[in-house]
């Protein structure tokens, strides 16, 4: 019988990820390789993005995480997740990173959970988008320097929670913890986001825009998740 052509090509298209790991531990694969980095490239250079604070060095720390899932390729275990897996290294690539920079600040600034969580959503895009104010990037700017002010204990949840949008079983997961200590993690990290951003919050141009957007009780309309009851109730799922 004559096979199609192609056909293993398309093949690649229905895989799963453990498959394609599979057929890279065993046959050295390199197109179903080429797949896992297509898949991931984005998210992974996301996450060492917003654990550096340094775009250039966190396309850098991706690539590397790639090299390092392929030259480790024989000691990854069927029975897991690719994914999880995958976070791991590159997890591990940014603490290496930020180690060697040694740059640990603390901070006593007090503030409110919710209206950090407003703030935060300012930096969820990877890039400002072409009408955005000349405000709004400002406080993109001091949001993402907020986060490189948490440890990497707490950026790490804050960053796989709130911006990849993993659950919490699958951050305990990559970080081998009890689900329980990666949701009081993040609690903590949004605390500490909250008195970060005072200076943002305090704005008068900011309060002026959080007067029109936020009803009496100061819960976010019509952006469930934005403010703190929305992203408390998240630490119950």
């Amino acid at each position: 019988m004559r096979t199609a052509p192609f056909a293993s090509l398309r093949s690649l298209f229905v895989i799963t990820d453990e498959q394609a790991m599979w057929r890279v531990q065993t046959q050295d694969d390199e197109t179903a390789f080429a797949h896992l980095v297509r898949r991931w490239e984005g998210p992974i250079q996301r996450l060492c993005l917003r654990m550096t604070g340094d775009l250039h060095r966190g396309e850098d720390l991706a690539q590397e995480a790639f090299t390092r899932v392929f030259a480790k390729r024989k000691d990854y275990q069927p029975t897991g997740r690719f994914s999880t897996w995958l976070w791991r290294i590159a997890l591990n690539l940014c603490y290496d990173e930020l180690r060697r920079r040694q740059r640990r600040e603390e901070t006593s600034l007090d503030g409110m959970c919710g209206e950090a969580m407003a703030a935060l959503e300012a930096f969820v895009a990877p890039e400002p988008t072409p009408d955005k104010s000349l405000v709004e990037q400002e406080r993109s700017e001091l949001v993402r320097k907020a986060l490189m002010q948490l440890s990497e204990t707490y950026r790490t949840v804050l960053v796989l929670r709130h911006y990849e949008n993993l659950k919490f079983r699958e951050i305990a997961a990559v970080l081998d913890v009890p689900e329980g200590t990666v949701k009081s993690r993040m609690a903590e990290a949004l605390t500490q986001m909250s008195r970060l951003l005072r200076p943002v919050l305090a704005d008068p141009r900011a309060r002026a825009d959080r007067d029109h957007s936020l009803p009496a009780d100061g819960r976010r309309a019509g952006n469930e998740g934005a403010g703190l009851p929305g992203i408390q109730s998240q630490l119950l799922v």
